[in-house]
């Protein structure tokens, strides 16, 4: 099992709304004392918030389907059902929600204590009291409550630092920020020894800031290769890159004008990242051979536009030098930044004139009719309680289901359904079913069905 993990597939379902009541309060002497059916309870949301301190998907990746409590039934005596608990699913800082079939990203949860509703709970069916009225002053049936969302997402973490250390590996950046910070990640002298994200907290004068120590990263790393493809996505938040370069190390083929154009040309390869300011930090600078290529190397970098410190992560020579300039190209970089505003509810109206459905001919006898308010509608009815089916063709006969209907050429037996082709409702459409005709019979039946 592994200890980090920064994508996981979710599996989310929100609690279901409770059914809603139909009862009759009865007493001594008083036999049919009027509806006291209450009301079903809302399904549980499921939440997703930040917490600063989650700082893996782990346990999602261990229980990957989660799911909020149904809503309660009502019952007599004007008693509404329970709602059902929601569930608050902490995710770390940075964490990217995309939808698992299509890629498209829902959210973007940054900052200690973002809060998204991810699925929302059904809502809950109303008992029998809420619906009478004056044509229906005893009804003999309940709405059913509705099912909560259900979705797979996949949850994406990004690091969320100032300022990003890149290099090939064992280039000596995870001892750089065990040197700066009070970070302890795990240090050996081989390849990817670094396996997850590190991040340190460092102070230069008053600016704080965070460094992000990514895992190696070896050309072709942006096409798939070695660990760097995974880890990429870490460094997309930081405003600031240090090319942390090794002057000591003894591979053939390797040298640190070459260690810099190969990680170059992997983070242009990935994209994204054109726009952030550069330092180099030659590392190594207490092994004698090292510090000698350190001075030929530090004016061809120069040259390239790069301010260059000469560094020992071993000896903390030359880091407070390194540590103030970060504080500054992190400083400009939120000054540059544009001031952070509340995110804003936007409502958008329903269209003068858009009665909230559609119908759609699909072939000579049979129609589709496509809104939220008719399937929702479907799915509170209970449909084997011939007043509740009654109840729904009122509803859509006041919505202007059908007339619609009607004007786009359907006749009596015409096939309709409600809902998508595969998974809606499927009826025989009688025009003659309309809220006039209504007239009082035994509670649970509807004299226009019989």
């Amino acid at each position: 099992m592994p200890d980090f993990v920064d994508q996981v597939i979710l599996h989310i379902k929100a609690g279901d709304g409770g059914h809603g009541c139909a009862s009759v309060h009865r007493e001594k002497f008083k036999p049919l004392g009027g509806p006291d059916g209450g009301n079903g309870g809302r399904g549980g949301d499921v939440i997703l918030e930040v917490d600063a301190n989650t700082a893996t998907l782990l346990d999602y990746h261990r229980r990957p389907h989660r799911k909020a409590d149904n809503g309660k039934q009502g019952s007599g005596s004007n008693r509404d059902g329970a709602n059902g608990e929601d569930v608050i699913l902490p995710v770390p800082d940075g964490t990217v929600v995309k939808d698992a079939a299509t890629g498209e990203v829902i959210v973007d949860m940054v900052g200690a204590g973002t809060r998204y509703v991810i699925a929302e709970g059904g809502h809950g069916g109303l008992g029998n009291a809420a619906l009478a009225s004056a044509k229906r002053k005893a009804p003999g049936f309940a709405l059913l409550g509705e099912p909560g969302d259900g979705l797979d997402v996949m949850l994406e973490m990004k690091s969320v630092a100032d300022v990003a250390l890149v290099g090939f590996p064992s280039a000596g950046k995870s001892s750089l920020i065990a040197a700066l910070s009070a970070a302890r990640p795990k240090i050996a002298d081989y390849p990817f020894t670094t396996l997850v994200p590190n991040l340190g907290v460092v102070t230069a004068g008053d600016t704080i800031f965070t460094v992000a120590d990514v895992p190696g990263l070896i050309p072709g790393a942006s096409e798939g290769k070695g660990l760097g493809h995974e880890f990429l996505r870490h460094v997309e938040r930081c405003n600031t890159l240090v090319h942390v370069i090794d002057c000591a190390t003894m591979e053939p083929g390797r040298d640190p004008i070459s260690d810099y154009e190969a990680i170059e040309a992997e983070l242009a390869a990935y994209g994204k990242l054109e726009d952030r300011p550069r330092l180099a930090v030659l590392n190594k600078a207490d092994v004698p051979d090292a510090r000698e290529l350190a001075d030929i190397v530090r004016p061809m970098l120069e040259e390239r536009g790069m301010r260059v410190f000469t560094i020992s992560a071993a000896t903390h020579q030359g880091l407070k030098e390194l540590t103030y300039a970060m504080g500054e190209m992190v400083a400009a970089a939120r000054a540059a930044a544009p001031v952070a505003e509340p995110t804003r509810l936007v409502i958008k109206p329903r269209q003068l004139g858009d009665a909230g459905f559609t119908v759609r001919k699909v072939d000579e006898n049979t129609f589709q009719v496509t809104g939220a308010k008719p399937e929702r509608w479907i799915r509170q009815t209970d449909f084997t309680n011939d007043e509740a089916v009654g109840y729904l063709a009122d509803r859509l006969e006041r919505l202007g289901v059908e007339e619609e209907l009607t004007k786009a050429g359907a006749k009596a037996g015409a096939e309709v359904i409600i809902g998508s082709m595969e998974g809606g409702y499927v009826f025989d459409w009688q025009p003659t079913l309309n809220a006039e005709a209504v007239r009082q019979g035994p509670r649970g039946t509807d004299n226009r069905l019989g």
